[in-house]
């Protein structure tokens, strides 16, 4: 069996992978270039919130008329609270993690929007049920569930071998370099298309290259955190409390208090989260960026406070991470730009946006081709105008 060169090889594997997972991976692309600004978007098709955002802007949250504002509109939901903490404090977003009427869906909390002041409700809704969650879903799961997110990883394991193919493809030889990077002289569509899917597909390599690659290991944890375990320097997490702490009075210091407690110890840190316990009983636990963490939204610090007392009562901080864990706080503030702030993120919505033209050109130019090529002719017949296929 004869040898195929490499580039020979890394074309056709370019071509079929395009080929076999173009389209899905251009739904997952599209649909992540839609949630970019997800937060921003769903705020902006909401002119309620967005009218109390504009109302609002001076006002610090106040979080213990927060938690009694949700706990009078929603009695039956005595399960904890999650607050999110956002840069501007001009409103007060809330989760309420599996609720009974979305039992079934997967990942569906409630979501409500409180004024900053926290007696007024704004909004509510459930995850999956508006259009930004939907389509953050699509890009997550695929609206699959967890099956879903497996796909997803797996088709991001060969949409890296379609990069790198078509990288090995394209690679100039010695000397060659500037016209691998340039427009060729060409008078046929075949050439033009080729030059368009190379220079483009060149321009965002690096950036779908990351995003595909953090992709894969945030959908794909448990492979991810098995190859990272291999790692050196290695540092046991200290592992947080579950359950209802021994009560030395009857009433809860508040919510207030309990931060002040934790900015004294923490004074350089940016809370993210607060997340209060059930009705039952349980610890305070507050989620905080720390200055060596790169996610201002979804931080790896972690310190519980024990309503009671008011007494830190465990923590769990990146300052005591291992290199697994460092690696991990970076996957997603890579794979959303937020950790390069505006720049990045644009650089990488522009990157999902061209995967769709790419596909387009890619396909394009295999159908041209396929087209143009004479078919098979019996021995001894020469062919006639009806034996081929013209464009």
């Amino acid at each position: 069996m004869p040898k195929v060169p490499l580039r020979k090889f890394a074309r056709r594997l370019h071509l079929w992978l395009g080929l076999s997972v173009g389209v899905l991976l251009t739904v997952i692309c599209l649909s992540g270039a839609a949630v970019m600004f997800y937060v921003e978007l769903d705020q902006w098709l909401h002119t309620e919130q967005l009218t109390s955002t504009t109302n609002n802007a001076r006002t610090a949250p106040d979080w213990d008329q927060a938690l009694a504002t949700v706990r009078q509109q929603f009695p039956d939901k005595t399960g904890p609270w999650r607050f999110e903490v956002t840069p501007s404090g001009s409103h007060i977003p809330a989760r309420y993690y599996n609720p009974p009427e979305t039992q079934g869906e997967g990942f569906a909390p409630l979501l409500v929007w409180l004024s900053s002041d926290g007696k007024q409700l704004l909004r509510q809704d459930y995850w999956g049920h508006t259009l930004m969650t939907w389509l953050y879903n699509l890009h997550f799961q695929l609206l699959l569930g967890d099956t879903g997110t497996l796909l997803v990883g797996y088709i991001g394991l060969v949409s890296l071998l379609l990069l790198i193919s078509g990288l090995i493809a394209w690679w100039p030889k010695r000397g060659q370099w500037r016209k691998g990077l340039t427009f060729k002289p060409r008078n046929n569509t075949v050439g033009w298309l080729y030059d368009w899917h190379k220079l483009i597909g060149l321009a965002v390599s690096l950036p779908l290259l990351t995003l595909t690659a953090t992709g894969v290991m945030l959908a794909l944890p448990k492979p991810t955190a098995a190859v990272l375990s291999s790692l050196p320097n290695q540092q046991p997490q200290p592992s947080l409390l579950s359950g209802k702490p021994a009560s030395a009075q009857a009433t809860p210091v508040s919510l207030a208090s309990a931060i002040n407690t934790l900015q004294q110890h923490y004074p350089h840190s940016t809370l993210a989260w607060i997340e209060v316990p059930p009705a039952s009983g349980g610890y305070y636990k507050f989620r905080l960026q720390l200055p060596s963490d790169p996610s201002r939204r979804f931080p790896h610090s972690y310190v519980q406070i024990n309503p009671y007392t008011g007494a830190i009562a465990a923590t769990q901080t990146i300052n005591s991470a291992g290199s697994k864990e460092v690696i991990l706080s970076w996957l997603h503030p890579l794979h959303d730009g937020s950790v390069g702030g505006l720049t990045l993120r644009l650089i990488w919505l522009i990157s999902g946006m061209l995967v769709a033209v790419l596909l387009v050109l890619g396909c394009w130019r295999y159908v041209y081709r396929r087209q143009r090529k004479p078919r098979p002719q019996p021995t001894g017949k020469a062919p006639n105008q009806q034996d081929t296929i013209h464009c």
